[in-house]
């Protein structure tokens, strides 16, 4: 049966609730010291789960061998101490014991696990590599370690404690569902989920996960929307004999094709920017037009692909098919310039979570 509801993520900047600075840089060093264990863990953890997954296929080893990953204490021919999830997590809880919230262990080797199932057979099969896990990818945590979640009035900002240390979210002029979302999770209309603390350039983030309702909207069965992807048009879409063409080419493609030249010349002026504080001061341009770029794209995208939702949901289309997708794909990896500035698999990243949010099956061909 199809769940009623969808799990979505946010991006909210925190900072340190703490009077002094001195409070506030033992917490900064702190959750330094736990985001690298947490990156560690990840790292020891998906090693484990390959090598236990591949104990039979060391032909290398004696055939009395045994190798059931099973428990010993249950199977007879178990070769493990301990259940096959409890493993990897007593690997890492006795490794880092006092060095990071054993909350953070079980989520991370929770999430593992089951990531480690899902792309189980990529990996035997040599499709894929395991995963490497950088020292920005933060740490996880429960919704329990999240306390007093609420609207402070007096700082006029959402304050909650998460292992103890006070937070306070830091929303700014939010154009976004941010605020709504986080009121609806202290409503109770709005579940929280386990979520990620994240340190990048100097900030604290975090990318709490939200499971709200599907929205309901009267869509028939029997009304189909086709839909294709171009250059030309970001999208085309046909339901019946009602059409629509979202977006052209002088909009999206030509804007970015000047974004990345205005790139270009600045590049190349770089050398006799003025100096004096290391290279970040003199690339500091670039940056911005680099950043000026994905900003673009990533609100295009979201437009084009709400405006095909809001279409579907229009004309009661209960259906949405994509099509000649892969005919597409292929097109756009022979390609290099449609490669680079296509943008093909954000916007069907984006057009798949719509749809998912609205309640409408999405189809690919």
């Amino acid at each position: 049966m199809e769940k009623g509801t969808i799990k979505l993520s946010r991006k909210i900047q925190l900072t340190i609730d703490l009077p002094t600075a001195e409070e506030r840089k033992e917490v900064w060093e702190k959750l330094y010291r736990w985001q690298d264990f947490s990156v560690r863990a990840a790292n020891l953890i998906i090693s484990h789960l390959y090598v236990l997954a591949m104990m039979k296929d060391f032909f290398y080893l004696s055939e009395e061998v045994k190798y059931k990953l099973a428990d010993e204490k249950i199977d007879p021919n178990g070769i493990l101490q301990f259940s096959h999830s409890t493993c990897t997590y007593r690997l890492v809880s006795d490794r880092f014991k006092g060095e990071i919230p054993t909350n953070v262990l079980g989520c991370l080797n929770y999430e593992l696990i089951n990531r480690f199932n899902r792309n189980y057979l990529e990996y035997v099969t040599g499709n894929r590599s395991l995963d490497n896990f950088k020292p920005n990818t933060g740490f996880l945590f429960s919704v329990q370690s999240l306390k007093r979640l609420q609207y402070n009035e007096e700082k006029k900002s959402f304050c909650f404690r998460l292992f103890k240390v006070p937070f306070r979210a830091y929303l700014g002029r939010d154009f976004t569902d941010k605020r709504v979302l986080l009121q609806q999770v202290i409503d109770g209309k709005v579940k929280l989920c386990s979520s990620r603390v994240k340190l990048e350039k100097g900030k604290i983030f975090w990318m709490p996960v939200f499971e709200i309702p599907k929205e309901e909207h009267c869509l028939k069965p029997d009304i189909i929307a086709e839909a294709s992807l171009s250059l030309e048009h970001p999208i085309s879409v046909r339901i019946g004999k009602n059409r629509l063409q979202i977006g052209n080419t002088e909009e999206f493609l030509h804007r970015r094709l000047a974004i990345q030249a205005g790139y270009s010349r600045t590049k190349s002026a770089v050398t006799y920017c003025r100096g004096g504080n290391g290279r970040d001061r003199k690339l500091k341009a670039l940056e911005r037009f680099k950043k000026m770029e994905e900003n673009y794209i990533a609100t295009r995208l979201h437009e084009y692909s709400r405006r095909l939702i809001d279409f579907c949901v229009q004309h009661q289309a209960a259906t949405l098919v994509l099509l000649d997708m892969q005919e597409k794909a292929e097109i756009a990896k022979e390609e290099r310039f449609v490669l680079r500035n296509w943008s093909y698999y954000e916007l069907m990243t984006k057009i798949k979570y719509k749809a998912a949010k609205a309640g409408i099956e999405l189809i690919t061909t």
